[in-house]
């Protein structure tokens, strides 16, 4: 079985043109996730899966793998599923679905998103897809719409995705825990095949987050608690905030 990890990455944003080439400590994102990514145990090899020449120029640059995508996918999963077939993987392979924004990444939070699926004594055939959860530590996140949070059941099993603050207790009080959905996710090239071609889902199409679709289809989601964060860069802003991330020695 290969482990193969793919970063979507595209120039063209609404709300941030060029992200993957904005420069971070003086070099693009890109490369800072890349080179992260790399650094995973569980990966047999790392490619970003792009549609723009700048992209792929500035991959090669610092000898990174590209494959070249087309412009039409409609979503990085699409994008995912072409690249898994320029790269001929077999049904069983796994793919490593990687967040080209979230340039502090932890490297050990991918090989424990893909642990289950090597887990020797590990019999359970609707584990297809895993994806990673970290605990909230900063109260802000808990309510604002950016951060998605999610809930699961007692097997780890992903029970909902929402922007709004879930678990929501009823007396406005209480101490318990309140989990961030990090949008990595691992899952069976055969499996990634038939996400693509289900139909957008109606609770999808309400939190505009894509994994709804696969609960909303009678598919299941694995959650893997890990204990790293990893904050993401959504508008130029977010840059000087990760500067200072990165110059943290806990990044």
């Amino acid at each position: 079985m290969k482990i193969i990890g793919i970063i979507p990455s595209r120039y063209d944003s609404t709300r941030f043109q060029g992200k993957p080439l904005a420069l971070i400590g003086g070099k693009p994102m890109v490369e800072h996730v890349y080179k992260r990514v790399c650094q995973a145990k569980c990966l047999d090899d790392v490619f970003v899966a792009t549609d723009n020449q700048r992209i792929a120029d500035a991959v090669a640059k610092f000898n990174g793998k590209t494959l070249i995508t087309s412009v039409d996918n409609r979503s990085g999963t699409d994008r995912l599923a072409e690249a898994a077939e320029k790269l001929n993987l077999a049904d069983n392979d796994l793919i490593v679905n990687i967040q080209g924004d979230q340039p502090l990444l932890n490297p050990v939070s991918i090989d424990e998103m893909v642990r289950p699926f090597l887990s020797a004594d590990h019999s359970d055939e609707k584990l297809e897809m895993t994806t990673l959860a970290f605990k909230i530590v900063n109260q802000q996140e808990i309510t604002n719409p950016k951060d998605v949070k999610v809930v699961f059941d007692n097997q780890g099993f992903a029970l909902y995705f929402s922007r709004s603050p879930i678990p929501c207790g009823r007396d406005g009080s209480g101490h318990y825990a309140t989990y961030k959905h990090l949008g990595f996710y691992a899952y069976k090239r055969r499996f990634l095949d038939i996400f693509r071609k289900l139909p957008t889902g109606r609770l999808e199409n309400i939190e505009k987050l894509e994994q709804l679709r696969v609960l909303e289809h009678g598919y299941s989601i694995k959650i893997v608690i890990t204990a790293y964060d990893s904050p993401e860069v959504d508008l130029p802003e977010d840059i000087e905030r990760i500067e200072r991330l990165l110059a943290d020695s806990n990044f």
